[in-house]
């Protein structure tokens, strides 16, 4: 493994050895899933049981490697099920289909950890060089380790994504709702800012994002805004941002330059491209309405705003986002659709995923899931304890949210992953 960094090395001789005891410690630095260092985070005390526990960290624990040889050896069996079978074995059509279907599914975990296993093997063989007395030999090996080390940790990310199932409902699109919460009008100009990061942050990933609703007020912010989101796993990733977010700063409004605490709420509710939802003429009722804000000429002229009720539950969707009647019904639809789904699915289950507990309350400050605190410019995420530091930067919805979302989506793999082993923290 050494020798294949050989030109690396002649193009670059200074190595830091220290580098690599740092990467080996757990909790000085943090790699993302592709092996990528990420900005340190600062923690705080956490919401969520536990704590995050780093890969190295996981990787430690004998009910993991016990449960990884289980995998290994049921693939293994699958294989010479499936094989003794196509040569005229014992198994009927039907149960040959699964057994395939299973090992199909298995398959990339499968690679995944012996890929595990051979490179902590070379780098096993890697520190040994570090005794070299040859120098250049150390040097070598050094920078093969730090290279390795980084391998090693973005293929434990993988195992542990794979080992997770992902819901079927993880695979949906989602429509996204942010509501002004207590503040008043600080309330309403920071829902506007929190859209528009959403906003970015699809933009961001490569996602659409499409305004379904956006209810304004006289200073630019909004009491109410909708969207409809998709992109691949694009609910798996957002539905971590569910809950109530505040505030804390001094606002646009305050002439004595106090600081100021509000809140907002957002809801992610999964949109699936084939929905299986009846919704049934007779059991909407629908009204039209002049648009209200501000829109020239148009606003208040023709009855384009639509109001939509189901009456057996009584959910209400509306839009006047359109001049035309007909694509503000046709929007109005989607959210209503959207709402019944998720309506039906935390009827179903009461584990539609791991993260409902952090679903929106009462909206109330003590209820917050997260806090922007601008005086301090600083991120906190109160269920992992975990901050960021650059809140404009992190309203960006760039790199500063995907980190914090990363970290949420690695807790909920780590928590379901535990649970599946039979442990807690």
């Amino acid at each position: 493994m050494a020798f294949r960094t050989a030109l690396s090395l002649l193009l670059n001789k200074r190595c830091p050895v220290a580098i690599l005891w740092a990467l080996k410690k757990p909790g000085l630095t943090q790699l993302g899933h592709h092996g990528m260092e990420l900005r340190p985070f600062h923690r705080s005390a956490p919401r969520w049981s536990g704590k995050l526990l780093t890969a190295e960290e996981m990787f430690g624990r004998r009910s993991l490697q016990d449960y990884l040889k289980k995998l290994e050896r049921e693939y293994e069996e699958s294989l010479q099920t499936a094989n003794s079978s196509g040569s005229g074995g014992g198994l009927d059509e039907d149960e040959l289909r699964a057994t395939r279907t299973r090992i199909n599914r298995m398959a990339p975990l499968v690679q995944s950890i012996r890929e595990l296993q051979t490179n902590e093997k070379e780098m096993t063989d890697a520190e040994s060089l570090l005794q070299d007395d040859d120098p250049d030999m150390r040097e070598l090996a050094a920078l093969d380790i730090q290279n390795g080390l980084q391998h090693i940790q973005s293929l434990r990310h993988k195992i542990m994504e794979l080992i997770v199932p992902d819901e079927e409902v993880d695979l949906c699109d989602l429509v996204l709702e942010v509501t002004a919460g207590v503040g008043g009008q600080e309330a309403m100009l920071f829902t506007a800012e929190v859209f528009e990061m959403y906003q970015g942050f699809a933009q961001y990933l490569g996602w659409s994002f499409e305004v379904l609703e956006y209810m304004t007020n006289d200073i630019g912010g909004i009491r109410r805004g909708c969207a409809g989101i998709s992109g691949p796993c694009s609910y798996k990733r957002m539905k971590f941002e569910a809950g109530v977010h505040r505030v804390q700063r001094v606002p646009k409004t305050e002439k004595q330059g106090r600081m100021h605490t509000s809140t907002m709420t957002v809801a992610v509710l999964p949109h699936p491209t084939q929905i299986t939802l009846t919704i049934h003429p007779k059991d909407l009722r629908i009204e039209t309405t002049r648009a209200s804000g501000a829109g020239g000429q148009h606003v208040n002229t023709t009855d384009s705003a639509v109001r939509i009720v189901h009456l057996p539950t009584g959910v209400v969707s509306e839009c006047q986002q359109e001049r035309s009647q007909l694509k503000n019904k046709e929007k109005a639809l989607k959210v209503l659709r959207a709402r019944l789904y998720s309506r039906r699915l935390e009827e179903e289950t009461s584990r539609r995923y791991m993260a409902r507990k952090i679903q929106i309350g009462t909206k109330g400050r003590s209820e917050k899931i997260r806090t922007y605190n601008f005086p301090q410019d600083r991120v906190t995420d109160h269920r992992i304890g975990l901050s960021v530091h650059s809140v404009r930067d992190f309203l960006l919805g760039e790199g500063l949210l995907e980190e914090m979302n990363s970290a949420l989506q690695d807790f909920s793999n780590q928590e379901s992953l535990l649970e599946l082993l039979g442990e807690n923290l």
